[in-house]
């Protein structure tokens, strides 16, 4: 086992990424609240935002303990982040779970590849602020319980989902090719293996569609 290592430039830049991510996501989830049919699920999403932000305040305390203020490490990834979130609006609950459960998973698979190159604590951080099986599981059975309800709405969230997801590559393409200290960390060997990287992804994403009885 290799010792770990002084966290560099790229460590910032990933814990600046999840920051950032984490900060949306309570902003995202605290407003599609409001789309839940019923208080018990809005109450469920307000809680999930509430360990969003706590998550957040974990980031940026390591950032500070870096020497990196948090604004700095975050603002890379304000436009492509913001833009994946503002073309991927939720109209209804059904559609709100879908991008819950295939959006935050993706990006979940992404964040979980990168941190895996990591050493020390900051390996186990990035680890530990990714989204719960509970999160998924919950969203899992909200789009089982809209698709029960109403068979027709598979093939709409269907087409969600794959819109969510090319959203997603393509936010995810873009940071990887603007972020040379970011993109080293997906290595493998000696070369940046993005397309082995963007094909694992499409490969977990498929397999989610079909545990909840979407198509791909």
């Amino acid at each position: 086992m290799s010792a770990p290592t002084t966290p560099g430039p790229a460590v910032a830049d990933l814990l600046g990424l999840v920051a950032f991510g984490e900060l949306l996501a309570f902003e995202r989830m605290a407003g599609d609240a409001r789309l839940a049919p019923d208080l018990r699920r809005r109450a469920t999403l307000n809680e999930m935002a509430a360990a969003e932000i706590g998550n957040y305040r974990r980031l940026a305390d390591r950032l500070t303990e870096l020497g990196v203020p948090p604004a700095d490490a975050m603002a890379p990834y304000v436009v492509p982040l913001q833009a994946y979130h503002d073309s991927t609006e939720p109209r209804d609950w059904a559609e709100v779970v879908t991008k819950a459960y295939v959006g935050d998973a993706i990006t979940d698979d992404f964040l979980r590849e990168i941190a895996g190159t990591l050493n020390g604590p900051d390996r186990g951080l990035v680890l530990d602020v990714l989204h719960d099986s509970g999160y998924a599981e919950f969203a899992a059975a909200e789009i089982r319980t809209a698709v029960a309800a109403d068979p027709r709405v598979a093939g709409r969230l269907s087409m969600w989902a794959r819109r969510l997801v090319g959203e997603a590559l393509s936010q995810a393409g873009r940071v990887a090719a603007e972020r040379a200290a970011l993109t080293a960390l997906i290595g493998r060997g000696d070369r940046v293996d993005v397309p082995g990287l963007f094909g694992r992804l499409t490969t977990a994403h498929t397999a989610r569609m079909a545990v909840v009885g979407l198509n791909n």
